[in-house]
């Protein structure tokens, strides 16, 4: 067979590690990287970490608004599937890049493969919600990472074309998350300087625009940090770097290291040894689950329910009383609850594509 892969940001890159490397050595992969995240640090040195192969194209798309993206994406897109003719597109999650190529590829009648089908938060207000259903309901083969995307694909009538294979995220830190020990890294503050890691740290990721568009909401966020017992490390997106630099200085925080963005193995390390995450990611918020980490999420919407579970992932708004209040109610943790698979994801995910061509 021959599998189109395309990704785009860094969550892309981590699942499409563990994939490719299993796909790679049964069939032919041609692997497409729209440019959606494009510096080293939210790139290149995800592909150097994991040894992703090079992409075979780098559409070099990139910034503008969703809709600007997205059609810039599926015209690039479409170009390579035509040349390419693959028996597969093979997609990961929620992005532009996953939307723009499930369009490209569903008007040229291109079998779609979608990995983390029937994820909902139903929140139509993020714009990742829209990509998820529209993906899922163009795609021929939906591969669930947990039971609770299985059961929303049966409310939408997509049961015959899914199948539950576990999360490849799951896979991915159970490989990689011990390469790095706390004494390798050394952080790349924004300010230029460079500091080590704390032995005790809460580690805060924050990057979705509901959280960062708004003084007022990153100043309530910051304020929470500040009143912890721990220093905050917080690597921060290149869009929110600015705003956060500013106020860094404009509230005289010191309690926050505002870091450059890190690199996979790095981001893993860390939340295995964080006092506590807290984050607006969905990646993140599953890697603390994997980690036993007590996790804060900064979202008004469930992503993950397998991990609300014992209080080991609260919702908390971005208000500095809340959060702390969330911060301060212990997990208990179910050591026999295994929702995310049994680390062979990326196997299954090969054989479920393995399994549909051979049936044609």
């Amino acid at each position: 067979m021959k599998i189109l892969t395309v990704v785009g940001a860094r969550p892309q890159f981590i699942k499409a590690a563990v994939v490719s490397h299993v796909l790679r050595g049964r069939h032919q992969e041609v692997l497409v990287h729209t440019g959606q995240h494009f510096d080293y640090n939210m790139s290149q040195q995800f592909f150097d970490e994991l040894d992703i192969p090079a992409p075979d194209y780098n559409l070099g798309v990139s910034g503008g608004s969703h809709g600007e993206m997205t059609g810039r994406m599926l015209i690039e897109i479409e170009k390579v599937l035509t040349k390419e003719q693959p028996d597969w597109l093979l997609l990961y999650g929620d992005t532009n890049s996953t939307i723009a190529a499930a369009l490209a590829a569903a008007k040229l009648h291109i079998p779609i493969c979608h990995v983390e089908a029937g994820t909902r938060t139903h929140s139509r207000t993020n714009p990742e919600e829209i990509n998820r259903i529209c993906t899922d309901h163009v795609s021929a083969l939906l591969l669930a990472s947990t039971a609770s995307g299985m059961e929303e694909m049966k409310l939408e009538g997509l049961a015959d074309r899914a199948d539950l294979v576990g999360d490849p995220m799951y896979d991915a830190f159970l490989e990689y998350s011990g390469h790095k020990q706390l004494g390798d890294l050394t952080l790349q503050l924004l300010d230029g300087s460079t500091a080590t890691v704390p032995d005790r740290f809460v580690y805060l990721t924050c990057h979705r625009e509901e959280n960062t568009n708004r003084d007022e909401d990153l100043r309530e966020i910051f304020k929470a940090m500040e009143q912890l017992d721990y220093p905050v490390i917080y690597p921060v997106h290149p869009r929110n770097h600015d705003r956060a630099l500013r106020l860094q200085e404009e509230m005289k925080l010191n309690n926050i290291l505002l870091a450059q963005p890190v690199g996979y193995l790095e981001s893993a390390c860390l939340v295995k040894n964080a006092q506590l995450v807290v984050t607006d990611s969905g990646g993140l918020q599953r890697e603390a689950f994997f980690a036993k980490k007590k996790c804060v999420t900064l979202l008004n919407f469930v992503v993950w329910p397998e991990t609300m579970v014992g209080n080991r992932n609260v919702l908390a708004k971005p208000v500095a009383e809340d959060i702390l209040e969330k911060i301060a109610i212990p997990q208990e943790i179910d050591e026999s609850y295994q929702p995310f698979g049994d680390g062979h994801a990326a196997l299954k995910i090969v054989e479920a594509m393995e399994n549909v061509q051979g049936e044609k």
